[in-house]
């Protein structure tokens, strides 16, 4: 069931829930812009090497004492986690895209944006079985798509406790 408000497309006379199409294309371009980020990640600037000769310097700055293969752990999760936050990222930016500037919002919408991130995900590590230095892996498809979920949940609880309080709030004021 969609959590619905007051929508600011009724007063410009369209209906409750439609969107005009230049507010689906000012939410569409941050979207493209951090997808083509995510695909200039996924070049061999962006190697485990290359990124090894500025992040392990600085985990050995803050670690003196870590030994190397604690530092090459650490640089190994961190580039995990790049993952993981850059999809939770990038399935918001998809859902706001999805939503155009609506105030409700709904379960397939959710859904959608996780299937978008999945299915990009898919084609990142695609592309990089032909860049150099890179290898595809299903389980960073896995990761990144674990991330666009949770972004998805984490959203849908931020919204469900906005109208909660909202909900709250109206009620306080009827008594």
């Amino acid at each position: 069931m969609p959590i619905r408000s007051p929508n600011p497309a009724q007063a410009s006379g369209r209906p409750a829930g439609s969107s005009s199409k230049s507010d689906w294309v000012h939410c569409l371009w941050p979207v493209v812009l951090w997808a083509v980020l995510i695909s200039i990640f996924s070049t061999g600037i962006f190697t485990d090497q290359h990124t090894s000769t500025v992040i392990i310097p600085v985990l050995h700055w803050l670690f003196p004492k870590a030994s190397h293969h604690t530092l090459l752990l650490m640089h190994h999760y961190i580039r995990k986690i790049g993952h993981f936050v850059e999809y939770f990222v990038f399935s918001l930016l998809i859902l706001r895209a999805i939503r155009a500037g609506r105030k409700d919002t709904r379960l397939t919408w959710a859904l959608a944006a996780v299937l978008i991130v999945a299915g990009y995900a898919s084609l990142d590590e695609f592309h990089q079985s032909f860049v150099p230095g890179r290898t595809p892996a299903v389980t960073d498809v896995l990761l990144d798509t674990s991330g666009g979920a949770a972004a998805q949940i984490i959203a849908a609880l931020v919204l469900l406790w906005g109208h909660v309080r909202h909900e709250q709030n109206r009620e306080s004021k009827k008594v």
